[in-house]
This record gives C-alpha cells, structure tokens and sequence, in this order.
C-alpha cells in the first residue's frame, strides 16, 4: 500500500464546490506567501465530463447586478417547514454575488437573461443568469487557473474509500483506491469533501429514498459517479446530517432526446396527463419553479414514470425560440386534431380528446395573464388547475412524452457556516470539510437555481479558510456556528427580523 505525504489539503471530488476550493487555497497561499499543497482527488476520468457540474446549465437566481434573490430565505423557510438551517441561507444569500463577481473576474461569462413570459418566484426583476456554455465552462475555467500553480496534484480515476483519522479524532488524510484497484493513503491534515451526492448508488437510494427508486434514470451521465462515498466517508468518522434523506430533485425530461438533461419545462401552460389520459397534478398550483419538482415526482411516484404534456398553438407561439421548450434536441409532436395528436403520443385518441374537452368545458372566464398567479382556473375537475388555465382549442396542437429524471438527492452531512463538518453533537470534527451536494440542507422541495451558487460560494469560502488557518494547530479557528463577524451586522437575528418583514 503506497502512500503520499507532504499535503496540507485534499478535496475530494472536482465539481464546483471542489475546484472552488481547491483553486480559493492556492490563491490563498499565494497571497499569505505560504507554500500549501493540495491533492484533488476525482473519481472520473482525465477529460471526461464526471460528475453533475459539467452538465447542468447552470441557471443563476442572480439579477443584472450579480444580486442574490432576497426572498430566496423565505421560500426555504415556507418549503421546508421552517427546517432548513435559516443562518446558512442567509450566509449564502451574502456571498452568493461575491462568488459570481469571483468566476467573472476568473474568465467566466454570464448570460443575462429578462424572462418576459414565465412568472418567476425569484425578486431578481423578471431576471437570471446563467453561463455560456453551461457548468462545463466554469469548470473548465476554474480548471485553467488552478492547473497554473506548481503545489497540486490532480488524482485522477481515483476513488475516496475511507477518512484517516488520528487516535484523537483529527483527520489525517484519506484511503483512496486507485486506477491500479489497490488502496493507497493520501495524506493532510484538512480534507475538503465534496463529491456529491449519492443519486448514482442504487443501494443507498433504496435504503434512504425507498422503493422503485431504481426506475429513476440519472438526468446526466456523470452523476453515476455521485456514490455516495462523501457521505459515507464522513458518517463513519461521526458526521452529523441534515437534509431530507427521503427526499429527491427530479425533473421531467423527453424521453425523446438524444441528449441529457432535456427538462420540458413548461408544464404549467397546457395539461399533463398520465397512459390513461388522465391530468394528475394541478399544473398551474404556483409559479413554474416551484412546481416543476413536485410534477415530477408525482410522475415517478405515481404515474409509473410516463407522462404527456399537450398544449396547442396559442401557446407554443408564445414560447417560440424560449428554454421552455427548447432544452430538448427533438421537436414537440404536432397534430392538426387532439386525436391525431393522441395516436403520436401512443395516447387513446378517444380518452386524449375527452379529457381536453372536458377541461376546456371547465375554464372560468377569467384574463389569461402569464405575469402572475391569474386564477384562471378550472371548476369541477379533479385536480382543477388553479391558474393559468387556457383553453386548448387552437390547432395545431403540441405535445412531449415525458418522464421523471433523477438530478440530486437532499441528506447529507451538517456543516458549520465556514464549511466545517460538525460531529453529531454539532462539534466540528478537526480538518474535516464539506460544500456542494454532499451538505445538506433541503427538506421537502428545492428552490431552484441556488444549488450552483452554494456548491461555488461554500467550496470558496472553505478554501479561504482553510489557506487563512494553514500551520495552526487543528482547532484553533472559530468553532462557534454563527456567521463571521464580517458580516455579523447583516445576519442573525437582525436580519432574520427584515426577511420576516419584507425587508431582506
């Protein structure tokens, strides 16, 4: 068994939270004229696209200012019940534009997008960001600056297998199994885990999520890589957890596609129905981002993983040229009748043409009006849709063969606000660190588009801390789980009492 001494940090996993990390310490040691080395160990391979950073999009709940969405705190607090760790939000919410101004001053360019047809949730004026060419780009990016420094090394096709730890508790390093199949010791005294989480690994799905969990294609092939072994590593030195075990992200995709994460986004402009031509969900319950997931997941849970959204083309002219129907690669089934529409989906044109009729029959009378929660709803039906809900009458008429896409999982491991993994008894476990997915932190539903910004924001600032606290004896940083005192005047309960208040 070989092992490697003289690393003062390893990061495990090279997504965002991990190149952050690693790229924030070496320029942290550069500045404070030490000599860190980092090992960044990934489980992929050389070029190849691993892990979910380098396929997502990337979409940003930012405003043309680079700001973060104010209310994005209290969405968290209404999705989760008040459970998610409401300081961590607030703490994201601060960081979240110096991170983004961060990957612009390293070379990343932003998309700044003005929606002027889809309602969104987010206080970003009608706005998000986004950068050309998706999570790979920052990737890649990210990946020029840091291989310009002499002090690290980049273990590929190497998989983290189990944390080292002194007698005491501190970490010392981690077992890696390389390439070879043969287990070697990497060694340093801090460990950045952030490896994702375990949505590639069908036993831990089934364990923590539940049954038919294996019927859940991964949205991108990468995430076969997401095995859970942060996770796994971190719990058996005596990690806490948060996050929802039992919960999921998932997306509706065409199952057309020949490509990845090809999400119909649009469901709220038309009607899903299930094999048997029956609506199932209230497509028009809130605003596009806030129910995108939960459609999904009924489709999974309940639909056996098949369904079809159908709209006609008032709508689809609407929408032309826009990402909500464009993330595909193929065309939307197009018919001049609902039955012949029916017959290209693989639906009972009969039971496809009720159901449209029947749901027409039930509109209200009220204004169709993209720009908000219009009510205009249907009466009678089961479930109604209680907005937006536009008659289908106008040929030609569309439709996509949907099913469910598994992108994230919730559980993962409890982290201070500097990113430190804390013990089950919330004490920070010495030299153990952990951003991105493996952390936890949601419950029930997933307000979209932060997830980039918190594996980036959280992998800097562990970066920082740990080039900031290089040659310290373990332990000697704040412990304390509170927000630094550099912002400690905009946080806590000050600014909890603003978000209450509309005002934050």
């Amino acid at each position: 068994m070989a092992s490697f001494k003289g690393y003062d940090l390893i990061v495990v996993g090279s997504g965002f939270a991990g190149s952050m990390a690693t790229l924030t310490f070496l320029e942290g040691c550069k500045r404070e004229n030490k000599t860190g080395r980092v090992a960044l160990v990934e489980v992929g391979r050389d070029g190849e696209r691993c892990g979910a950073s380098r396929w997502t999009m990337a979409y940003l709940r930012l405003d043309k200012n680079l700001e973060f969405d104010e209310d994005w705190v209290k969405e968290m607090r209404l999705v989760s019940n008040g459970l998610a760790d409401e300081e961590y939000c607030l703490k994201l919410q601060k960081e979240a534009p110096i991170t983004a101004r961060y990957l612009e001053d390293h070379g990343v360019e932003f998309v700044h997008h003005d929606e002027p047809n889809v309602l969104l949730e987010f206080k970003t004026g009608q706005h998000f960001v986004f950068p050309e060419g998706g999570g790979k780009s920052i990737i890649w990016k990210l990946f020029e600056h840091i291989q310009s420094y002499p002090n690290v090394d980049i273990h590929w096709e190497t998989e983290g297998v189990k944390l080292l730890t002194s007698d005491a508790g501190a970490i010392r390093g981690v077992k890696v199994r390389k390439g070879d199949g043969l287990l070697h010791d990497l060694l340093a005294p801090n460990v950045v885990l952030a490896c994702g989480g375990f949505e590639g690994n069908q036993e831990m799905l089934a364990r923590y999520v539940g049954r038919d969990t294996h019927k859940l294609p991964l949205i991108a092939p990468g995430l076969k890589y997401n095995r859970g072994a942060g996770l796994r590593m971190a719990l058996d030195v005596g990690a806490g957890t948060a996050g929802s075990f039992d919960g999921m992200h998932c997306e509706l995709v065409d199952i057309r596609a020949g490509k990845p994460d090809a999400v119909i986004w649009g469901h709220n402009y038309g009607i899903v129905v299930n094999k048997g031509c029956k609506r199932f969900y209230d497509e028009g319950k809130r605003h596009l981002f806030a129910t995108f997931e939960m459609i999904a997941l009924d489709c999974w849970k309940d639909q056996n993983q098949s369904c079809f959204f159908v709209t006609d083309d008032m709508i689809m002219k609407k929408f032309e040229g826009s990402w909500v129907y464009d993330t595909t690669d193929k065309p939307p089934e197009k018919a001049d009748t609902i039955e012949e529409l029916a017959e290209k989906l693989g639906l009972d044109p009969k039971e496809l043409k009720k159901t449209v009729d029947d749901f027409n029959a039930a509109v209200n009378d009220k204004e169709f009006d993209l720009m908000k929660l219009d009510g205009k709803a249907t009466t009678g039906l089961h479930p109604n849709k209680t907005n937006w809900a536009s008659k289908i009458e106008k040929a030609p008429f569309y439709g996509y063969p949907m099913t469910a896409n598994l992108t994230f999982t919730y559980g993962g491991v409890k982290t201070d606000l500097d990113g430190r993994v804390l013990s089950t008894n919330e004490v920070p476990i010495p030299g153990l660190w952990a951003a991105g997915e493996l952390t936890g932190l949601f419950y029930n539903e997933y307000p979209p588009a932060t997830s980039v910004l918190r594996s980036l924001t959280f992998g800097r600032v562990i970066g920082n801390e740990v080039a900031q606290h290089l040659g310290q004896p373990q332990g000697t940083s704040s412990s304390k789980k509170v927000v630094p005192s550099e912002h400690r005047a905009d946080s806590g309960m000050e600014m909890r009492q603003r978000v209450l208040v509309g005002e934050a």
